[in-house]
């Protein structure tokens, strides 16, 4: 991870910033499995309440050119500013960007029934609504291409570190291991 790629949304009279990066972010997701394999990362450097208007990809210089190349970006080149993949300062901080999935109490009956822990009365009665917690986190709203529903996908930037800690991404360029230099 020597090299990072800024793909920054513009502003848009028509279209909101958050509505942007959700269709960049979906794009990514689409393609990022199949052109690099997990070999590359996603952060969201301007996050706060919202994930920004920045998207960062971190990986090799040969990793993000091969993005660059590819055609994944047809439609949303009047909505971005892509910039050139840079090699990463020599002094940064490290921290994991993972998924962070709130388990619903509605799942968790119906995972409790279809094991046999509990049948479906005891469920209600154990598992109650108000015991779901809500999320905080900034996230990406989707739709989902295996059940054609809307989803939201919480990110969480984890506490910075000082050295990196290799891995793989998953399909969103999210690990609940690996780290991207942060700076």
């Amino acid at each position: 991870m020597d090299h990072y790629l800024d793909i920054r949304v513009l502003p848009d009279p028509e279209f909101g910033q958050v509505e942007l990066l959700n269709a960049l972010y979906a794009k990514l997701h689409r393609v990022l499995p199949t052109l690099t394999q997990g070999r590359v990362g996603v952060s969201f450097p301007c996050h706060k309440r919202t994930l920004g208007e920045c998207l960062r990809l971190h990986g090799a210089l040969a990793e993000l050119l091969h993005l660059t190349e590819a055609n994944w970006l047809q439609g949303m080149r009047d909505y971005i500013h892509l910039g050139e993949p840079t090699q990463v300062p020599q002094r940064v901080s490290y921290r994991v960007v993972r998924r962070v999935q709130a388990k619903s109490a509605h799942n968790k009956r119906r995972r409790s029934i279809a094991k046999g822990w509990l049948s479906e009365e005891e469920a209600l009665a154990r598992i109650p609504d108000t015991q779901q917690k809500a999320i905080t986190l900034p996230y990406a709203e989707m739709h989902s291409l295996s059940t054609a529903s809307r989803m939201r996908l919480y990110i969480e930037h984890g506490p910075l570190l000082d050295k990196p800690v290799a891995g793989t991404f998953n399909a969103y360029g999210l690990s609940a291991t690996a780290t991207i230099p942060w700076f």
